[in-house]
């Protein structure tokens, strides 16, 4: 009997599948930092979001996983319901797979999850447009974000050359006004976080937990840091922003960021990157993923500055309720009122409140 002919059989993960759960992760081409076994144990510690995920085996062997999990409730008026959805506070996310065949049994248990479990919505963040031989009536391909790359020079002077001329020009204030970087871990998270809050604040947007942030750092102890950029002159190391990045293979990603407005005109945002990438690459990493923006808004401006590789990433919606999927994204014009009056909130009570907002917002 030849490998193909062999029945795929769709299981249930438990932490007890972590080590070959992460194993094919790491040996898949289209897999991403998402995918890992550490994002799983992140979202059910931080959240309580309830665990769906499942891979496919044939002859004992893995040939594919979707972490997926189940998000309850919502926010009356804006969006209510629950949704599966791979992954919760993932860019990426979606089905892995070795062949059509575990494609489609992975995402055909994914639909009977969704209606077992009374689901308005699964979503799946693929990095790609993908087939799933699926009535196209039952799903919409979500094109509103796209992703930034690009590849990081080894040599300093190549590195800056490379830098579109603003770019450069920022980079130069920055130093010029004394910043400098520090990369750490936990005993950084204070401070991260104290910026973080305030800058999405500052957007409209509610926080997260401080927890998120400590649950990323000890899942993955060797592949996630926080680099502080402080000022050295006549400020005493104040800090001026941060950043929480992750790396996978050989690429370095930002992922969560915040700076104080009044480095701005120091060129805090772009001194920042272009530090991570300098350090980075002292590490080995030769890709940068500039991570995820939805299109038309001031961070998507920011990256394209940089002038990287934009991608397109075709999330797939499935709706069971006979609806459209949901927007939830600050473009809605539902969003409007609320992402103003949540600008004006103390910073005590945004994070105070933040954390029960964004988990129904995954």
């Amino acid at each position: 009997m030849s490998l193909s002919e062999i029945t795929v059989t769709v299981k249930e993960y438990s932490e007890a599948d972590s080590g070959r759960w992460d194993d094919y992760v790491l040996k898949t081409r289209e897999a991403t930092f998402c995918h890992l076994s550490g994002w799983i144990r992140v979202v059910c510690n931080t959240w309580g979001h309830r665990s769906f995920c499942i891979y496919a085996e044939r002859g004992g062997e893995i040939t594919g996983v979707l972490p997926l999990f189940l998000v309850k409730g919502g926010i009356p008026g804006l969006f209510y319901g629950s949704m599966l959805v791979s992954s919760p506070n993932a860019v990426y996310g979606g089905v892995l797979g070795d062949d059509q065949a575990t494609y489609q049994a992975l995402i055909h248990r994914a639909r009977e999850i969704a209606i077992e479990r009374k689901v308005d919505y699964l979503e799946l963040r693929q990095t790609a447009e993908a087939s799933f031989n699926y009535d196209d009536a039952m799903s919409d391909t979500v094109d509103l974000y796209v992703t930034f790359e690009s590849g990081i020079a080894e040599d300093d002077d190549d590195r800056m050359r490379g830098y579109p001329g603003d770019v450069r020009r920022m980079i130069r204030i920055g130093m010029a006004a004394g910043l400098y970087a520090v990369r750490g871990g936990e005993e950084l998270l204070d401070e991260f976080y104290e910026v973080y809050a305030r800058s999405v604040r500052n957007l409209g947007t509610p926080v997260f937990p401080k927890r998120l942030f400590l649950e990323f750092l000890r899942a993955f102890p060797e592949s996630c840091d926080i680099l502080a950029v402080r000022q050295a002159r006549g400020s005493g190391g104040r800090l001026a922003g941060a950043v929480m990045s992750f790396y996978f293979r050989d690429c370095v990603m930002p992922y969560y960021a915040g700076a104080y407005p009044e480095f701005h005109r120091a060129g805090i945002n772009n001194f920042m990157y272009s530090e991570l990438m300098r350090l980075s690459a002292g590490r080995g990493f030769t890709r940068f993923d500039f991570g995820r923006s939805k299109k038309g808004t001031g961070s998507y401006r920011f990256k394209r500055g940089w002038k990287m590789n934009e991608k397109q990433l075709n999330y797939r919606c499935f709706h069971f309720g006979g609806g459209k999927a949901p927007e939830i994204n600050p473009l809605n014009p539902k969003f409007r009122i609320f992402i103003e009056a949540w600008k004006r909130l103390p910073l005590s009570l945004t994070k105070l409140i933040g954390p029960r907002i964004v988990k129904y917002l995954p």
